[in-house]
This record gives C-alpha cells, structure tokens and sequence, in this order.
C-alpha cells in the first residue's frame, strides 16, 4: 500500500463536481467513497471552481426541495384519503 496523502486525479474532481452540482450529493459521503477528507473537496471547490458557494448552495437546495415534496405528497395523500391534518 502506498503511504501519503490520497490525492484526487483530475478525471476524480471533475465527477467529485459533477455529483455534487448535479446530484446534490453531500461532500462528506463522496469524501468517505473516496478516502479523502471532506477539507480537501471543499478546498478544491473553493480553488477550482469559479463560484464554489454556489455549487454548495445548489446541492443543498436540491436536497432541501425533495425533502420539501415528500412532505407535500405525504400531506396531499392523507387530504385524499380524509386524514384531518
């Protein structure tokens, strides 16, 4: 095994970027299945992209949306079937 400090090739920062803009995948879970720590994906967000808090802020939204529409079919499906809310 080799010793050091992991380190991420370019084609791995390009889909680090690319799950967590489009996928709103969380930096901690793709730090884990990676083997890096989560400080060195958020420096690389915030060196290499052009608007990193963006990027985050995107991702987290995403999350926060689904959750959102869980909630509201949830609700909608008990209105349908006579729940008191």
């Amino acid at each position: 095994m080799p010793r050091g400090v992991p380190t991420l090739t370019a084609e791995q920062r390009q889909i680090i970027v690319k799950r967590i803009k489009e996928n709103g995948e969380r930096v901690p879970d793709l730090s884990k299945e990676y083997g890096v720590k989560a400080k060195v994906i958020y420096n690389m967000l915030r060196n290499g992209a052009s608007e990193p808090n963006t990027l985050l802020e995107l991702a987290k939204l995403k999350r926060e949306h689904e959750a959102l529409l869980s909630i509201i079919g949830k609700l909608f499906a008990d209105q349908k079937m006579g729940k008191k809310i």
